[in-house]
């Protein structure tokens, strides 16, 4: 616990340390990006967050105390318990960087907001696959809550792109 308390309390350091370091490297215009792609990236990655912690522990910690109840008692400690959740809860903060990535792509102009919208069958593929292997648990709705929530911020960076004009 104090190690994870301590990554969290050190991430805005980390983040400075990082971005003073690609900061020389960067055109101007790259230089204007970013502030807002740090601040946006920010917002997305708490908000997945709060999704995770409002939506998919929920959901994943009563399958596992429902699935198979009668037959197996179940034996979680508490470090397999933050495991579980910090685990759920990283990967979800992480996927929710999709619009982010979306918009630096569209700004940068390596791809446009149509061409976003004509793969949306692969997305949707690669939504229910990244919703199965990001949730450690084996159920469909936490799953599917998370292969939703990837549709609607990879819908939402199209809508975004298509509002810079790209």
């Amino acid at each position: 616990m104090a190690g994870y308390s301590g990554i969290l309390i050190a991430s805005p350091f980390i983040l400075y340390q990082i971005i003073q370091f690609i900061l020389p490297g960067l055109t101007r215009r790259e230089r204007r990006l970013i502030g807002p792609v740090v601040m946006g990236s920010s917002v997305l990655f708490f908000a997945g967050l709060a999704f995770s912690y409002s939506a998919l522990v929920p959901a994943a910690l009563n399958f596992f105390i429902n699935y198979g109840a009668d037959v197996v008692e179940q034996m979680w400690s508490i470090d397999r318990y933050f495991e579980f959740v910090l685990l759920l809860m990283f990967s979800t903060g992480l996927a929710f960087q999709i619009p982010v990535v979306q918009l630096l792509l569209g700004l940068l102009g390596i791809v446009g907001s149509q061409q976003m919208l004509s793969g949306w069958r692969y997305v949707l593929l690669g939504a229910a696959i990244l919703g199965a292997v990001l949730t450690p648990s084996t159920d469909p709705v936490t799953q599917s809550l998370l292969a939703g929530a990837v549709l609607f911020l990879y819908f939402g960076g199209i809508g975004l792109v298509k509002a810079i004009g790209k």
